[in-house]
């Protein structure tokens, strides 16, 4: 163990810890935290019957337990964890910081003890993609790599086990961000555009949340910056160290561009280098060959070009995003079950290909419209398979659209995903594309979206 975080540990021994919000972020840090030594208060708004197992599992770890409306009034402890959903400037946490309370994330506490070199994606769009093909191109070239943070995994219960010669790969939201005040080793900025502005106070807060993946890097950071995004490219004036971009749209000589003829060049100072053409990229999508454009330009010197292109031959894309499941027959199967809405379905799956999609769609009733997803089927979609509570809905949408016709497209109605496969396979002929994007939750039939998923990809993979 590295002697900053043995130090760091052992000094908690005594020591009183607020970890405000039980969840994903938080549970693991409990047991960390008990077995050196620290009284652990976990703390949420919600009851322990909205908890449900994780108040159980906060108790068998250790914790006591502080629920309900008053949960961050007057809390006595040395040092309060917020969970990154907490506003930062809460009033209550504004106060214990006033009271000398340290107030600290998972994340920055991470950022403060890790040994190794840090990699770190954030962005409105694109930065879980990018944060994974960072994270599969290193472990490709044989890199002990720690994958984390906004993408679902907190990295400070692992901090015991972190190497100097490793890699941790994080993606990092706004929320993360707004507190920090250190940067990682390695910056990328996918794009920025507003966003959480229920949550930030105005714009220029999420920008300034953002600012600080760069705002504090050292003459020795790199800092990768989206050149046709304005808001992201403004950020080179921040920058201390190397700087480089990326572009699909434009020429640059410190980073990664599409060239015209569809080729992907690494350009540094001058120095070109074809690393291959975007049509090599197994992912579909403008949005992925700029997802690849980043990564390539934060690894670049870290991994082989021959990595960089077998990882972009050979992924299948962030399980439930667009993930190619399998190819047979000449048919391309992906599971999109993160389209648990008409609007994501629509930007997401329907908007990736030049040919019409056979689409397994439906599930849960969440009470939206979707005459906006009608009226986009009749040209997007080919064959149209629907169950669930959401399948009236669709078809009444898609029939009343103005480009609709009978048969254009085919509409089947099944009772289940496996239902839903079978009559896929039947209609797909060599060349199509097959779909499941729900448009819809799937609480009508499965715990979540993921359960969805796998079981369509079980189902795909089980084709003979």
């Amino acid at each position: 163990m590295d002697l900053k975080t043995e130090s760091f540990l052992k000094g908690l021994r005594g020591k009183r810890i607020a970890l405000c919000g039980i969840g994903g972020s938080h549970l693991p840090l409990i047991k960390l935290f008990t077995k050196y030594g620290a009284a652990v208060l976990a703390c949420d708004k919600r009851d322990r019957d909205a908890l449900g197992e994780n108040a159980a599992e906060a108790e068998k770890s250790g914790a006591i337990l502080r629920l309900g409306e008053g949960y961050l009034t007057d809390l006595d402890a040395d040092i309060i964890f917020r969970t990154p959903g907490m506003k930062f400037y809460t009033p209550e946490l504004d106060a214990a910081r006033r009271n000398g309370v340290a107030v600290t994330s998972e994340m920055e506490m991470f950022f403060e003890l890790c040994p190794c070199k840090i990699i770190a994606v954030t962005g409105s769009d694109g930065k879980t993609t990018t944060t994974t093909i960072i994270s599969e191109m290193l472990k490709q070239q044989g890199r002990n790599v720690h994958l984390g943070g906004n993408i679902g995994k907190p990295l400070l219960p692992e901090i015991e086990t972190v190497e100097p010669d490793d890699i941790a790969v994080v993606e990092l939201s706004s929320f993360q961000l707004i507190s920090m005040r250190r940067s990682p080793d390695i910056a990328v900025v996918t794009n920025l555009a507003p966003n959480h502005l229920d949550i930030h106070k105005d714009m220029q807060e999420y920008i300034d949340a953002k600012k600080n993946i760069v705002l504090h890097q050292s003459a020795f950071g790199r800092a990768v910056l989206n050149l046709d995004n304005d808001i992201s490219s403004s950020f080179e004036e921040f920058t201390r160290g190397e700087t480089l971009f990326f572009s699909r749209r434009k020429k640059t000589d410190r980073g990664a561009y599409l060239r015209e003829d569809g080729m992907i060049v690494m350009d540094l100072y001058g120095r070109e280098t074809e690393i291959m053409p975007a049509a090599s990229i197994r992912i579909p999508g403008l949005h992925n060959i700029e997802n690849y454009l980043a990564a390539i330009t934060a690894v670049w010197g870290l991994v082989d070009k021959e990595v960089i292109v077998s990882v972009a031959e050979n992924f299948g894309g962030v399980e439930h995003r667009a993930e190619l499941v399998r190819i047979l027959d000449g048919v391309r199967y992906f599971n999109d079950a993160i389209g648990t809405s008409p609007t994501r379905t629509v930007k997401g799956m329907l908007s990736l290909f030049d040919q019409k999609l056979i689409l397994i769609a439906g599930g849960y009733d969440k009470h939206l419209s979707y005459d906006e997803m009608g009226e986009f089927v009749p040209s997007s979609v080919k064959t149209l398979i629907l169950f669930g509570a959401t399948a009236d809905k669709i078809e009444q949408a898609t029939r009343k659209a103005s480009g609709y016709s009978e048969g254009c497209p085919e509409i089947i109605r099944v009772n289940n995903m496996e239902e839903a496969v079978e009559a896929a396979r039947k209609n797909a002929v060599p060349g199509d594309i097959v779909a499941m994007s729900p448009a819809s939750a799937s609480f009508d039939m499965y715990k979540n979206f993921a359960e969805k998923g796998l079981h369509f990809k079980r189902l795909v993979n089980e084709l003979k």
